[in-house]
């Protein structure tokens, strides 16, 4: 039988073992949090649209969903002609330029069925006739669905890889878009992360402006995060 002395010994023991691997606990969770990539740039424009620059800023409008949430809304096609044969419609981020990075934004096609219903994802943004951007369409040719190039010429369909199309619906969902500029490739996902809808591998612009938009169609876009590094696991990360 403990005596009484060796029973709060043995409690003093137990408790301070306890308080040992709580505070080991509580240190690892400190540890995984830090591990946690945080975005360089996120966006919910709660606070408008003041940190980005448009072809057309009165095709724009920041409105609201039906749960007050808000929402960056293209309204219309803009009142401008690009130099060389490429979309109208873009939303760039003010005075930021992005070399590897992943990217991740809810978008919701809003205008009519059609083979070119469309979103673009602008990024390696020089100027007006310099730029990649992502098509997403209901259905791929030679003008839509791909990864595109302008280079002071109208833009060339570069994607290795693509579906056939995609099901824009009235719903919004989630495209991410990952770049890594030293080896070139590009890939893009639409909502689904284990498979890319498209790939390529180019080179010309390893660093640049990063945006939105259309080519000529309507749309809205909500909660755009972008990380600094090329990894897609960063946009399921806990």
């Amino acid at each position: 039988m403990l005596t009484f002395h060796n029973q709060i010994k043995k409690t003093l023991f137990l408790s301070i073992l306890f308080f040992n691997i709580c505070s080991l606990f509580i240190l690892n969770l400190n540890i995984l949090a830090d591990n946690v990539k945080k975005p360089v740039f996120q966006e919910n424009f709660e606070q408008g649209s003041e940190r980005w620059e448009m072809t057309d800023s009165n095709a724009w409008t920041v409105s609201k969903d039906e749960k007050g949430n808000h929402l960056l809304c293209l309204t219309g096609s803009s009142k401008y002609e690009p130099a060389v044969r490429s979309p109208k419609s873009i939303a760039l981020i003010k005075d930021t330029e992005f070399e590897d990075f992943t990217l991740t934004v809810r978008a919701k096609q809003t205008g009519k069925e059609y083979g070119h219903r469309d979103l673009c994802f602008f990024f390696g943004y020089q100027d007006p006739t310099h730029f990649y951007y992502v098509h997403i369409a209901t259905k791929a040719d030679d003008h839509a669905h791909s990864i595109f190039l302008v280079n002071n010429e109208p833009r060339v369909s570069i994607a290795k890889e693509r579906t056939k199309g995609v099901d824009w619906a009235q719903d919004f969902h989630q495209v991410t878009i990952v770049r890594d500029a030293k080896s070139g490739k590009v890939e893009v996902y639409y909502d689904d992360m284990e498979k890319p809808i498209m790939v390529t591998e180019d080179k010309t612009f390893t660093k640049g402006k990063i945006g939105l938009g259309s080519f000529d169609d309507t749309g809205c876009f909500d909660d755009l995060k972008i990380w600094d590094i090329a990894d897609k696991n960063l946009v399921t990360q806990k």
